[in-house]
């Protein structure tokens, strides 16, 4: 026997506020519910002039009526321009402040119908782990890596990143550079268990996304081994705290980074279109099981179309295929993880991601 899907309609006069929230919805319950957009007052008032059920109904103040309660409609929320506290009138009217963030509005409209919503047995996508390598330094791995985990964030994924090198310099894009100093931090590093993420999670900060901050000093220097960085991902993923887990980890490949390939769900090569850098990524493909997989992208960093391009010269022969390019950013300019987050290239890369 075939279950209807739950009907919900998001009506507004405004386009560019409705397409993020439908959206959030279809991204969230994918073919899991009707979904309908309405814009046009005309259309919203014939539609109403006949008996209908709907089991959410999200409307502007400006398209709202009393007249809708004559209808069969599980839960109603009016989109306020304004908010007004202390409303006691309709209590069966759910009120939003319009210009509340997208995610909130969202978590509130799920969280009060989640029973027509069938929330219970809605099922999210596990959390997915992205490595993000490369085979030579200089490539600007940091930069896509930082830009993915922003954009990521902007498409309403809970991210958290991590960066994975053994001297770390990921922090002056950030806000606040200062590094983790509680001694007892480091002590549970050194012997990490396994549930090392919840043991550390009060250090997490936020500003374009979720991080861990940088090491007071090289992991030599505090006695650390590189398999910190693999054992707080994983830790982290268990706890379903979030979608994407991005570590960005450094050039070496050795044993730790076998392993990181091996147990991320997906894999960002970065390269630059240079000789020395196609070559050096040539060779790691070589070195990599089953690179031909969905697991594997390709990105070349800081692209410029007015210079030789040796991923597509005949005077090399590469065993890999860039899926995005991503272009170059100006000298002297401030790259902030904002500013990657809104870039084409790392944006289309993130896409490739979800």
């Amino acid at each position: 026997m075939t279950v209807a899907k739950p009907r919900l309609i998001i009506a507004d006069t405004d386009i560019n506020y409705i397409i993020p929230l439908q959206a959030k919805f279809a991204e969230e319950f994918p073919g899991e519910i009707d979904l309908e957009i309405i814009t046009e007052p005309a259309y919203f008032e014939q539609l109403f002039a006949s008996p209908q059920k709907v089991d959410v109904l999200i409307v502007s103040d400006q398209l709202y009526s009393g007249m809708l309660r004559r209808h069969s409609i599980g839960y109603i929320f009016v989109m306020m321009e304004k908010y007004e506290e202390g409303t006691t009138d309709e209590l069966s009217i759910n009120r939003l402040f319009k210009y509340t963030s997208i995610r909130e509005i969202f978590n509130e409209i799920v969280g009060k119908s989640s029973d027509v919503l069938n929330v219970n047995i809605h099922t999210k996508k596990a959390c997915q782990t992205v490595l993000v390598c490369s085979a030579a330094g200089g490539t600007g791995k940091t930069t896509v890596a930082m830009g993915l985990a922003g954009c990521l964030t902007r498409n309403y994924k809970r991210v958290l990143y991590i960066n994975a090198e053994r001297l770390q310099t990921f922090q002056y894009r950030l806000e606040n550079k200062g590094a983790v100093s509680a001694p007892e931090v480091y002590m549970r590093l050194a012997d990490p268990q396994s549930s090392i993420y919840q043991e550390i999670r009060h250090v997490i900060r936020r500003e374009e996304f979720s991080y861990l901050p940088p090491f007071k000093a090289p992991l030599m220097s505090l006695g650390l081994h590189y398999s910190v960085y693999r054992k707080i991902a994983a830790s982290a993923k268990k706890t379903n705290e979030y979608d994407f887990i991005i570590i960005d980890a450094d050039p070496v490949f050795d044993e730790e980074k076998a392993a990181l390939i091996g147990e991320a769900d997906k894999v960002v090569i970065v390269t630059k279109q240079t000789e020395d850098s196609v070559r050096a990524t040539d060779l790691l493909v070589s070195n990599i099981n089953g690179i031909g997989g969905e697991k594997y992208l390709f990105v070349c960093n800081d692209f410029r179309k007015d210079e030789e391009n040796y991923l597509t010269s005949s005077d090399i022969e590469i065993r890999f295929q860039v899926n995005e390019y991503i272009g170059h950013f100006p000298a002297g300019e401030k790259i902030t993880a904002d500013k990657l987050a809104r870039d084409t290239g790392i944006q289309k890369t993130a896409f490739l991601i979800m």
